[in-house]
């Protein structure tokens, strides 16, 4: 099976910091990282992180209401997407290739840390299938990025086959 875990969920909500303060002190989940809102281009949104998580984010809060974001069908709290995590590159390219040939692949975006497919189901539920950069390679990417992903080069850079996640969101294989 080429899906090994369940990364993260990414919800919308009303108000990111009434989540973040419910799922901190119900759930001790902690925030790993926050971004401010920029007008109607980036909504405030916040990443938390499990108790014992070594994850990136295992939990992300975007906020759908406010003066300057905008309103319309779609724009509801609930689930904004799952995010399922495989082990190498090369399964990522191969379920990229199954989504173009059903024409479910919506966006390819290079986050840093995690390389992105987005797509979409028959009922237009938005979901995501990533690949991790490994703990010990992180330094090799910018944590910041947002960008197109570029399949090629990036197995050119780490390997097809190299394990991603391995000290993140999977234990380090021994």
């Amino acid at each position: 099976m080429p899906v090994q875990r369940l990364n993260h969920a990414v919800l919308y909500v009303r108000d990111v910091e009434r989540s973040v303060t419910f799922y901190s002190d119900l759930l001790n989940f902690r925030t790993a990282f926050r971004l401010h809102a920029d007008g109607d281009k980036v909504p405030e949104a916040a990443f938390l992180q499990a108790e014992e998580s070594t994850n990136d984010h295992d939990l992300a809060f975007v906020q759908i209401e406010g003066p300057d974001l905008p309103q319309g069908p779609g724009r509801i709290p609930g689930l904004a997407h799952l995010a399922w995590e495989v082990d190498t590159l090369a399964e990522l390219q191969r379920i990229r290739g199954k989504l173009v040939q059903a024409g479910a692949l919506a966006n390819e975006t290079d986050h840093g840390t995690t390389k992105a497919l987005y797509a979409r189901d028959p009922d237009g539920l938005e979901f995501e299938v990533c690949w991790l950069v490994p703990a010990d390679r992180i330094g090799e990417v910018d944590r910041e990025a947002v960008a197109p992903l570029d399949l090629d080069a990036l197995i050119a850079q780490f390997g097809a086959d190299l394990q991603g996640g391995t000290g993140i969101s999977a234990p380090a294989l021994r």
